[in-house]
């Protein structure tokens, strides 16, 4: 890799001292991001947590000696053993199952959903942005009505109408999702399509389509990719209380909401059966919080040179 060489100079009188020499590497964007990303204590804490919840998603229930529904009814409400690493529920399911099935419904449709509100909100904003005029003026009054309705009523009409499932889940949770990453990219557009490089390019006669992938891109997808990550604890807080309330994943199906569900009828006397499915929830939502945070930081070039 090239190296910048910076050599230090101490006048002193008439004569002039060489120091010794300052190296610094030089760093692409994203290199640098990542760099800027390790220094962030708490960004880093919020990503190994996520790594290890899907690490755990992934091979937990593979390696388990028991399944999401197997029920042993000599071990209901039975509290953490040796043999039930997180107890057991009403029915005799093994917790420790069932939490890592859940996360890997949870997990899913939080980040799936999230990716696709980004994906269909990054191009109609992108399109209103960079194009403006009628497109944008009525585009812009849909969302602006949209606005006007609170999103979780809208969710919960379209979940009575598709019915209860993942796929109808998602849909619901993605026919309003897109209009916060609309407005945010369509305001970006708007900043960057009056920059000197871009307006270079229209006057060499560059492509619109060229325009949008070489120059437009690549300049708001670190913000794309941060908002990405702070949609995520949304989309998958909402999932858990969609499926809490009854709208979301139905038995034999389980996610974090459908176990939260389950365990906060025995609160008073089983307390394990809530308060263990609840601590993954908050850990997970603050754990991509603070990765979030972190990820805003790090890909802000306004704090490139302040270190």
């Amino acid at each position: 890799m090239a190296e910048l060489k910076k050599e230090q100079f101490v006048i002193k009188g008439k004569d002039t001292i060489r120091m010794e020499s300052i190296s610094r590497p030089s760093l692409s964007f994203w290199s640098d991001a990542w760099r800027r990303l390790r220094k962030n204590k708490s960004a880093v804490v919020g990503l190994c947590i996520v790594a290890i919840y899907a690490v755990l998603a992934i091979f937990a229930p593979i390696f388990s000696p028991y399944t999401q529904s197997e029920m042993d009814v000599n071990s209901q409400n039975a509290f953490i053993s040796a043999a039930h690493w997180l107890g057991c529920d009403s029915t005799g399911r093994d917790m420790w199952t069932r939490i890592w099935m859940g996360a890997r419904v949870s997990l899913s449709i939080g980040l799936i959903s999230a990716v696709l509100n980004m994906c269909v909100g990054a191009v109609i904003g992108g399109l209103c942005g960079f194009y403006g005029g009628k497109l944008d003026m009525i585009v812009m009054r849909i969302v602006d009505l949209l606005y006007g309705i609170p999103s979780l009523i809208i969710t919960i009409l379209v979940m009575m109408v598709l019915g209860k499932g993942i796929a109808p889940l998602i849909v619901a949770m993605c026919v309003v999702g897109w209009i916060g990453t609309c407005r945010f990219v369509r305001g970006e557009v708007y900043r960057i399509k009056e920059q000197d490089f871009v307006l270079a390019a229209k006057v060499l006669g560059v492509r619109d389509f060229t325009i949008i992938i070489k120059h437009i891109i690549p300049n708001i997808l670190g913000m794309l990719i941060t908002n990405l990550c702070m949609a995520i604890p949304g989309a998958i807080f909402q999932e858990a209380f969609l499926s809490y309330i009854g709208l979301g994943i139905t038995p034999p199906d389980c996610s974090w909401g459908v176990i939260c569900k389950e365990g906060i009828q025995y609160l008073r006397y089983y307390p394990h059966q809530i308060l263990i499915p609840a601590f993954f929830v908050c850990t997970t939502m603050l754990a991509l919080n603070l990765l979030g945070n972190g990820l805003r930081d790090a890909v802000d070039p306004k704090l490139r040179g302040t270190e």
